[in-house]
């Protein structure tokens, strides 16, 4: 039994609340049949992509490298063809097995491949990415190795530093002798390593910088650059979880090492005032201050 209303206030005031009711089904009905053709319009424009393992949400593929990287690379290459695509977190990857696809990459299509990807220490200890090494492709890079290959690479100043790796390989035949007499146990890779960066370091700046127990400065400063190269970051396969560096320290650790960089430059600079390697200049030939 329906009642009348005694007062037309109150009967707009239901209506009124009725709209209000069905308002919410109209905006959800309505953003899951927007959310059904955005998804369609994806599938109709799917890429041409290369061959995938399948994915785990979150971490991609991460779960399937393994602790010896290259096997696990090597194993899916095979189930999955020489050209493949892992998801390593939120960051697509094009993983190349077979030396015919490397060909293409490297330099029929060489020019679109070119870049290198921009990670979180790179950007850091690189000054966002601006040396020779991670610059993008483009004029600026150009003009980077014009300058690497004429004052470094060049025949004339390959043959001008010839003196140099003699004079490093004397002396680390002068140091290995007694221990190769002796019988002694020997760390060849510390040698050489020593030896390498010392040669580097004659020919770029024109002096050694060696501390008392003959370790290298740059060495050492090389060695920690390669690490954090390497290591993981969240910021590289998880961008929205980059804060997480923070707790993990490892924005701590880069930027440390990013201060060690600029405190070994600032000696670089008062050493490019006075080099002069192919004449001695005030300092001799064997890299040491006369």
């Amino acid at each position: 039994m329906a009642l009348a209303l005694p007062f037309p206030l109150l009967q707009e005031w239901l209506q009124e609340q009725q709209g209000i009711l069905f308002q919410p089904f109209s905006l959800s009905l309505l953003f899951f049949l927007t959310l059904f053709f955005l998804l369609r319009l994806r599938r109709s424009r799917r890429l041409n992509l290369p061959p995938s393992p399948s994915k785990l949400p979150i971490i991609g593929n991460l779960h399937q490298l393994g602790t010896l990287p290259h096997r696990s690379l090597r194993a899916l290459s095979k189930k999955y063809g020489p050209l493949m695509l892992l998801h390593l977190g939120q960051a697509p990857t094009l993983v190349v097995s077979s030396a015919e696809m490397a060909i293409e990459i490297m330099k029929t299509h060489d020019i679109a491949l070119a870049n290198r990807p921009i990670t979180t220490a790179a950007k850091a200890i690189f000054y966002g990415c601006r040396d020779v090494g991670f610059a993008p492709y483009g004029e600026y890079w150009r003009q980077m190795r014009k300058i690497c290959v004429q004052e470094l690479l060049s025949v004339k100043r390959v043959q001008s530093l010839n003196y140099v790796r003699e004079e490093e390989v004397a002396v680390m035949i002068k140091k290995i002798s007694p221990s190769c007499s002796s019988g002694a146990t020997i760390n060849l890779s510390e040698i050489l390593i020593s030896v390498i960066n010392n040669i580097l370091c004659r020919s770029v700046l024109g002096r050694k910088y060696e501390e008392e127990e003959g370790k290298s400065k740059f060495g050492e400063l090389s060695r920690e650059v390669h690490v954090h190269l390497g290591a993981f970051s969240f910021g590289d396969f998880f961008p929205s979880l980059g804060w997480m560096d923070v707790l993990t320290r490892f924005a701590e650790n880069v930027r440390a090492l990013t201060t060690t960089g600029v405190n070994s430059r600032a000696m670089v600079g008062y050493s490019r005032g006075i080099r002069r390697p192919e004449t001695g200049g005030a300092y001799g030939k064997n890299g040491e201050e006369e």
